[in-house]
This record gives C-alpha cells, structure tokens and sequence, in this order.
C-alpha cells in the first residue's frame, strides 16, 4: 500500500466536512460513514486505475479459469495478457496457431477456442494478465496516492449527501467540500449534484 492514509483520517475529514449535516449518520460503529466511504471508493477506483498482474496455470483444451482468489477480492476488468506476445509468422515452423482471445465473465478468464497443446509448447503454460483493481483503503493504509485524497473526500462527500435528500431533508446544509476547500450552503440534493458533477470531470 501507499501508506500515510487510513480510513479512520478519510472519515474524520468526511464527518467535519459536512458540518451540522453530519449528525444525521449516528449509527454504531461509524457504519453509515464507512458505506458513504466505501461507495466512493469504488467509484475513484473505476476514475483512477490501479493496475495489478495475475497469473494462471494453462491447461490444453481447458477454456474457462477462475481467477485466483486473491485476484477475485480486489478485481474490476480485465486489461491484457503478456502471454504469446513472441513475434511468430503463419509460415514460421512450430506456429501454433492464432491467440485465443481472451475476456473476463463471471469470475473466470475465458478463452475463444481453449488454448492447444502447441500453444502451450510455444509460449508455456503461465498465464500472466494485468486487471484493473479496486483501490484499498484500511486502518493500516492506502493505495490511494495524497494528491488524490480530496478527490476521494469529494465523491464520498457526494454519496452522503445523495442519502441526505432521500431522506426528505429539504433545509439548506452547508459542506466544505474536498476537492477546492470551498463552502457550500443549499439542499442536499443540489449539493449532491454539484459535487458528483465535480468528480466527474475532474482530471
């Protein structure tokens, strides 16, 4: 992990940030606050991909692999492989044939056809690929990089608010929103609009 971010800073921040607002999250054990938080970090880990390598052992004639456990905890689209990549002609002695393809569905690599036994002679049978994976964030530390911190802050900031106006809470609120440090005073769900257009644009 990247270090120097836990989510007992992230919270702290969140809970100040919405000021008065804030009192309406009281459940036990900050679980209302860890959902807003969790929410947004899936949605800055689909804004700010992280790229991990895994790996799987081939098997000839086998199309469909889960993807190891580890690789399942953390897993959000599959990227590319580093499998095969040697240059080799048709014409070439021991072609193997074309690649399969490859794709991710349902918690399995699936290959289109089964790799062969010639391809495994030719380039082996591990199986490297890349995947994009959801970002960490734990009471040890993140992977989330500090320059990005704010823009986190800002989509959970977004997620409690879209809460706030489904529970019929019309009076202005007032933030101070992560990303520009700027104060914000209307309805929670203008608020929510606002700041989810912020972090969608954001760069």
């Amino acid at each position: 992990m990247a270090g120097g971010m836990t989510q007992a800073d992230v919270l702290d921040d969140l809970q100040r940030s919405l000021h008065d607002a804030a009192s309406v999250f009281s459940a036990p054990d900050q679980a209302d606050w860890k959902r807003h938080l969790q929410t947004a970090l899936a949605a800055f880990s689909r804004k700010r991909r992280r790229t991990l390598l895994g790996t799987i052992t081939l098997q000839a004639e086998q199309d469909i692999y889960p993807l190891p456990a580890e690789v399942q905890a953390e897993f959000i689209d599959y990227k590319t492989h580093l499998w095969g990549n040697k240059p080799c002609k048709p014409w070439s002695k021991g072609y193997a044939g074309a690649l399969p393809r490859v794709k991710e569905q349902a918690g399995a690599l699936v290959f289109d056809p089964a790799p062969s036994a010639a391809h495994l002679a030719a380039f082996g049978s591990s199986f490297r690929f890349w995947y994009f994976a959801q970002h960490r964030l734990d009471a040890t530390g993140s992977t989330v990089q500090a320059v990005d911190r704010p823009l986190l802050l800002l989509r959970a900031q977004a997620e409690a608010l879209r809460e706030l106006s489904m529970r019929n809470i019309n009076k202005p609120v007032t933030v101070r929103d992560g990303f520009s440090g700027t104060p914000r005073n209307s309805t929670p769900a203008a608020l929510y609009a606002q700041l989810l257009a912020e972090f969608e644009g954001a760069t």
